[in-house]
Parts: C-alpha cells; structure tokens; sequence
C-alpha cells in the first residue's frame, strides 16, 4: 500500500472535477492524503476514507500567500513519507512541485494534471513568456504531465520532453447523474421552476469571470429578444463579475429574458428543462458544463477555443462559432431555434460521443498511469 498525497488550490476541486483520482486511489487500496484551501463555504469538502490537510493556496499563483502555502507543505512532507504526489491547478501544482524538489530527491513521484494550459492558441504574447517558462522550468521537477485536451497533448509531446505526457478524456462525466432528456420530466421540472411549456431556454453553467465571458451572451439576447419572443438565458454560477454582468443585463432592459441563478446544486434538473446549452469561454480546458449538455442531450453552440473544439464539431453536434462574434452566436441559436430535425440531430449525435467521456473511462486511464508510478 502506498502513501499518495493529492494536491490543488480549492477544495470544491475533490467535489466538482477531481472525484475520479483520489477515488481511484482508494479503489486501489492506497493510503489517500488530500490538500487544498478548504476554508471558503463553497470549498468545503470532507471524506472520511482520506487524510485532509488545510493548505492556504491562494488562486494567484503569483500571490505571496503562496509563500506559507508552500512552508507549510515542506512541514507536511516533514510529517509524511509519500510514495507519489499528484498536483492539479495553476497555482496548486506550481506551489507543489517546488515545495517537492527534495522529496523527488528521495523517491517521491510528482504528477502533474493539467486542467488547460495558460499558454495556448490565440493566448496573449505575455501569457505565453510568463505561463510557457515556468512550465517548462516546473517540468524538470515533474514526472508526468496529464492532459486533458489534444491541443495542449499534442504541445506536451512536442515541447516537454524530459516529461512523460499522458492525455485522458477530461475529468470524467457521471452518465447516471446526467441523463438524457424526456418531454414529460421536461415539462414537469419546467413548472416546478417556473417556466412555460413553450419558453426556448438557453443554459451556460459557469464562473461569472472575464475568461467565461457571459457579457458575450447578454448581447446575443440583446439580438435575438425580437426574434425568440419567448427565449431566456439562464446563468448559473458567481463570481467577481456577476454585478457587472447584472448592471449590463438592466442597460439593456434584458431581466425578463436573462436569469442569474448563482450557485446552484441541481444542475442536472436546470440541463433537463434546456432547449440549447452554450458556452461563450474565450480559454477552457475541457470543460465539464459541455460534457454535462451533451449527456443531457442538448444541441450545443459554443465559441471556438480550446476544449470547446475537442467536444464540439461545427455542424454535427452543434455549432462553432468566433469568440466576439455576436451575430455568428445569435444566428446559430436562431437556426436551432427554428429547425426541430436539427435540434434532434444535435442531441442525438452528442449523446453518441458523451460516452468516451464517461468517469468509468477516465478511471481506467488514471489507474494505468497511477499503476505506472506506485
């Protein structure tokens, strides 16, 4: 039996994206330490199979926080011999493999997951000097790099090469939780939540942030409220831009058709009441909102970066369109809007690939890359 540490700046990581690892761990009958920030509500995570460490990480993996997060690191490796040390996140796996140098010294193996490289297609010449050094400079002290996506799998294989780069199908997608849609559940949950039989429903799950990019949404509604009398937008998430996103929302007479539904613990429900999901992201990993759509069975129209394009394809199970381009995104919504066949069709094909994504194929690769460093 080994002693397995897993490491990332928040807590909500081990609930929202990170189940299948440390689960994976104690399946295979592994001593399963956990570290993370668990201080804020949303971060609280407990499971008594595993050994929880409260790590101060801050999310700026600039931040001078991150300097008692990495000391007390060093005072928990002091405490614990671990046989392999799993990092995730920016500023978690920054912080994590620099306070494990030495430990590697002694044995220790470091894997890295990688949930969307900073540096990446149509990022910033700032993004890719700062993001892309450090990177490489972190990847002398790293045995294997996981990645989630084929842009950045692809990049790994090519430019990290003292690494040993692996790629998985994201972080896995429970298909008993998410299932798809049938009119009668649609139409009772519809009523339940308030909203008519007939109404067409736009879906985005996500941070409210500059990098997810709702204001680009609010604007297609803005176009698209004369077309789609009976259309609403709902918005699922928080975050630092949610009252400007709101302000935005008011300016534009827009509160009828755009609900800001804040954190939310019954997605599942709000993806079945959906006519459409969309993702308007300027920069993802792989993201889970998507994966969750499609095994809802919804037609999708995302914007066209990284993660997005390796769930969707322009015109078989949605629609690709340019990330500012505001009339690409309304025109496509209003096509699925009008064409039912297309809707079905969509959905259809989604629910088809949903499945290499699946938690049970995301355990299986993480037990052969675990298998190859314990």
């Amino acid at each position: 039996m080994a002693k397995v540490l897993v490491t990332v700046h928040l807590g909500r990581h081990f609930r929202i994206f990170g189940h299948y690892d440390y689960k994976v761990l104690l399946d295979m009958g592994h001593e399963v330490h956990i570290a993370a920030n668990f201080n804020d509500t949303i971060d609280k995570f407990d499971d008594k199979r595993v050994i929880k460490h409260q790590i101060d990480f801050d999310r700026n993996p600039f931040s001078l926080a991150n300097i008692k997060a990495y000391r007390q690191l060093k005072e928990l490796f002091k405490r614990y011999r671990f046989d392999l040390i799993h990092t995730q996140s920016p500023s978690g796996g920054a912080v994590t493999r620099l306070a494990a140098i030495e430990e590697r010294k002694k044995g220790t193996k470091v894997i890295y997951t990688a949930h969307g490289f900073h540096f990446y297609k149509g990022a910033s010449l700032k993004n890719w000097i700062l993001y892309y050094n450090i990177e490489k400079f972190l990847g002398c002290f790293t045995d294997c790099v996981i990645t989630i996506n084929k842009e950045d799998y692809d990049f790994a294989k090519k430019n990290f090469k003292e690494n040993k780069v692996k790629y998985i199908p994201g972080v896995g997608i429970d298909l008993n939780k998410f299932i798809p849609q049938n009119i009668e559940n649609k139409i009772k949950l519809r009523k339940q939540y308030g909203y008519d039989e007939n109404d067409f429903i736009l879906i985005y799950v996500a941070e409210m942030s500059y990098r997810k990019h709702q204001d680009l949404l609010i604007n297609v509604t803005n176009l698209l409220k004369t077309k789609i009398p009976n259309l609403k937008l709902l918005l699922v998430g928080k975050g630092k831009l949610l009252e400007k996103y709101k302000e935005q929302t008011k300016k534009l007479n827009l509160e009828k058709y755009i609900h800001f539904l804040g954190y939310r613990k019954d997605v599942p429900d709000l993806m079945t009441i959906a006519d459409v999901a969309v993702s308007s992201s300027r920069q993802e990993g792989l993201p889970v909102n998507i994966m969750e759509a499609m095994a809802t069975g919804l037609p999708l129209v995302v914007t066209n970066c990284r993660g997005n394009r390796d769930l969707i394809t322009n015109g078989e199970n949605g629609y690709v369109v340019g990330i500012d381009d505001v009339g690409e995104f309304a025109n496509a919504i209003e096509k699925i809007y009008k064409e039912d066949e297309l809707r079905r069709k969509f959905g259809k094909k989604n629910l088809e690939n949903i499945k290499m994504y699946s938690i049970e194929n995301v355990k299986k690769e993480m037990e052969r890359i675990y298998n190859s460093y314990i």
